[in-house]
Formats: structure tokens, sequence, C-alpha cells
């Protein structure tokens, strides 16, 4: 989606090399619903929502990958997300805030909803909620990007959606010039990014509801 290059420069123009893990969605999945857990969602969503800058990256990726297991997400096929694209597009920027902050309050981690209301916070200069949700989408763009380092299929960047994908082509600078390859795997699709044999590697998960 074309609003997806909007903020890319500023968003992204400084990001360290960070610790790169390996994602274990199951040991995220258990500890997501484990009330005991440092890592249980109802824990982490309001430290997110309350002060995203205090997140670490571990938790970051706790509730970026964590949303494949809930039952609440907001898809983009959905028509209440679809509302939310028109009335973007229609510059209708009191409407789509309006609807977005009731789709995130629904799906706070959901990128998709987390650009378009920077957009809209941005066009109506609303500086507060606008930094606000910037440190939500970092905090979890981070966690994408310390996934892997894109160098080999075991080291894969790992992301939910193909929408995601496109979102950390552009963080990463990988454009038209690059040639795609695809393969599949057990519980996803490789995309095989291809510069004169420069190659990055990137994980999109399909996993069974």
């Amino acid at each position: 989606m074309k609003y997806h290059f909007f903020l890319l420069f500023i968003l992204f123009s400084v990001f360290g090399l960070g610790q790169k893990s390996k994602i274990d969605l199951k040991a995220i999945e258990k500890s997501l619903r484990n009330p005991e857990s440092p890592y249980n969602y109802d824990k982490l969503i309001f430290k997110y929502k309350g002060y995203p800058k205090s997140l670490d990256t571990i938790e970051a990726q706790y509730l970026y990958y964590g949303r494949n297991f809930r039952n609440d997400k907001v898809a983009i096929s959905d028509e209440s997300f679809k509302s939310l694209v028109e009335a973007f597009k229609q510059d209708n920027f009191t409407d789509c805030i309006k609807q977005g902050k009731a789709l995130y309050d629904k799906d706070p981690t959901n990128l998709d909803i987390l650009l378009i209301l920077l957009r809209a916070y941005d066009s109506i200069k609303d500086g507060t909620n606008f930094m606000h949700h910037l440190s939500q989408f970092r905090s979890l763009a981070e966690g994408i990007k310390s996934s892997g380092d894109g160098k080999s299929e075991k080291t894969a960047y790992v992301v939910n959606t193909m929408g995601d994908e496109y979102i950390l082509l552009n963080i990463l600078n990988i454009g038209k010039e690059y040639i795609r390859d695809s393969k599949t795997a057990k519980d996803g699709m490789f995309d095989i990014w291809d510069k004169n044999g420069n190659k990055t590697y990137i994980k999109i998960l399909y996993l069974d509801q």
C-alpha cells in the first residue's frame, strides 16, 4: 500500500544493529497466555500502550509475533479496515482518526493501522499522538529487524504478513532494482531479494490458527 512509504525516512533514519534472536513461536504463544510470565500479553500491552519507549526488543518481539495467536486481529480484507483506508484516501482525517482509534483498540500492534494513524495525526499537526504511535511503531519494527540478519534461510528476517514485508523492505532500502524469488516453507514462505548476487531472505509466516 502506498501510504506505507510516507514516513520511512523519518521513522528509520537511525536504527542500531541490535542483537539478533531466533524467534520461538511456541514459547511466545505459551508466555503470552501465562499470567505468571513476564511476557504475558496483558502485561506487555499495558506497557506498550502506556510507555512504548520502555519496551525492550524481546518484549516487542513477543507482542509483534504474538499477534499470530490472537483472535481479534483486523485483516486488510475486513470492511472496517477498508472503510479506514477510504477515509484516509479522502483526506477525511477526523473520521480517519475516529475509525483508526477504534481499530487500534481492537488490534493495537497492527502496523497498517499504526501507519494510517501516524499519517492522520501528522496531517492535523497532533504531535503528541503522533510521537506516541511513532514510538510504538519503532518498537515493533525493531523487533522485526532483530529477528535475523537476512543473510540465509536460517537467519531470515521474519514477518507476520506480506504487508509487513513491504514495510521491512523500505526500512532496508530494498527497491525496484532487486529481483524477488520465492520458496515455500513448512510454516510460511521465503522471499529472496537479490541484487547482483547480494541476497536478503525474508520469511512470511503462514500459521494455522
